[in-house]
Parts: C-alpha cells; sequence; structure tokens
C-alpha cells in the first residue's frame, strides 16, 4: 500500500513515499476474529520460506489438463473471503478470516477421479474426497486476516478445510493431484490420525 497524504500537500514534495505494514483485522462483518499467531506454530519440519520467484503450483493426475501455475497466475482468479475456524487437534481453536480461491476451480477433474491429495514443500501430505472440497467451497488461502500469508502459516497457500481438524490444514502446498485412491493416507494419517478428521469426533482411528 502506498501512502499519499490528502489536503493541500502535494505528493511530489515529498522525498519518498512511504510503504506501510500490513495490518492484522481483528473483525469482519460483526464477527470477532482470533490472531493467527497461534496458527504459525505448527510444522513436521518447522517454518518453510520458499522462493516466490521459482515457485510453481503443478495440478496432475486424474485432470482434463495438467497444470504448472506461477503464485501470480493463481493470484488472477477469482477469489474469495471466507469466515473459519481452524480446530487444532490440541484442543485449541482460532476463527479466522481467509482470502484464496475455490480449489475445484483449479482443475476439471477426469471421470473417476474421487480423491484429492495435497502435498507440500517439506513432505507433508494429506487428502480430502472430492466431493466434499466441491460441495463445501474449500479454498485454498493466500491472505489471512486481510494479511498475505507469513511464511510461518504456510506461504504462500494453506488449505482451509472447514469441519476438519488441523491436520488437513496443510501448509506450503506444491501440488494437488486428483486420484482415485480413496484410501490414500497422509503424513499424520499413516501415524494413526483419523483419515476423515472430522470435529467433534476422535483425533485418531
Amino acid at each position: 500500500m502506498i501512502l499519499f497524504l490528502s489536503g493541500c500537500t502535494n505528493p511530489t514534495d515529498y522525498e519518498e513515499i512511504q510503504e506501510l505494514k500490513e495490518v492484522e483485522v481483528n473483525e469482519y462483518e460483526g464477527k470477532k476474529l482470533d490472531s493467527f499467531e497461534r496458527t504459525g506454530e505448527v510444522g513436521i519440519k518447522g517454518t518453510q520460506y520458499i522462493d516466490i520467484d521459482e515457485y510453481k503450483l503443478e495440478i496432475t493426475g486424474l485432470v482434463e489438463e495438467e497444470k504448472s501455475l506461477s503464485y501470480e497466475e493463481v493470484l488472477d482468479m477469482q477469489s474469495y473471503k471466507k469466515v473459519v475456524t481452524l480446530h487444532c487437534v490440541e484442543g485449541w481453536s482460532d476463527t479466522l478470516l481467509w482470502e484464496g480461491v475455490l480449489v475445484k476451480d483449479l482443475f476439471s477433474a477426469k471421470e473417476g477421479a474421487n480423491t484429492v491429495i495435497f502435498y507440500a514443500v517439506d513432505g507433508y501430505s494429506t487428502a480430502l474426497p472430492l466431493d466434499y472440497i466441491v460441495e463445501n467451497d474449500i479454498i485454498m488461502a493466500y491472505k489471512i486476516n486481510d494479511m498475505i500469508l507469513p511464511a510461518g502459516n504456510g506461504f504462500p497457500f494453506q488449505l482451509v478445510a472447514e469441519d476438519k481438524y488441523g491436520i488437513k490444514w496443510i501448509k506450503w502446498i506444491t501440488k494437488i493431484e486428483l486420484s482415485d485412491d480413496e484410501d490414500y493416507l497422509g503424513y499424520w494419517e499413516k501415524r494413526g490420525y483419523s483419515n476423515t478428521a472430522n470435529v467433534g469426533e476422535s483425533v485418531f482411528k
């Protein structure tokens, strides 16, 4: 954001025009929001730092067209905002404002596809049913509380898997694969956590 001061002063009178830092919002449409600071604490290999100039989001598997999208190409798509509560398996929950693109807008699935597998730069993966992704308008977020995702929160993209525990909220997404493997197990699911991960149900198998 570039700051121009209004009134009688001409902006060109200043030697520099200063950029202001983004500001985290704490309310949206009358809903109180939590700070996103706590949501950046979890990662199997710590915080990942992605070179956005080299970044590509791979769309592969049972899709009509495989793609390799840059960060800017994703941001050029229709964006959506949604207030969603993240429930961590550790017992805490935070209600946050997310902005991003619909996952279903990223691909056209081939017949037989029933599962969407997400992969992260740190080797993490998780999967969700295609029907869940489509029917719930699940978004892949690039902003949180009106701020671009910090590295600790999954920059450039984090999945907003509403009504699912945090193990499904994959950060640092680098690849999305359409599959017919309904039994695919991600990183934590292979270690005994529930593959459905529905909030309110047991977090274990």
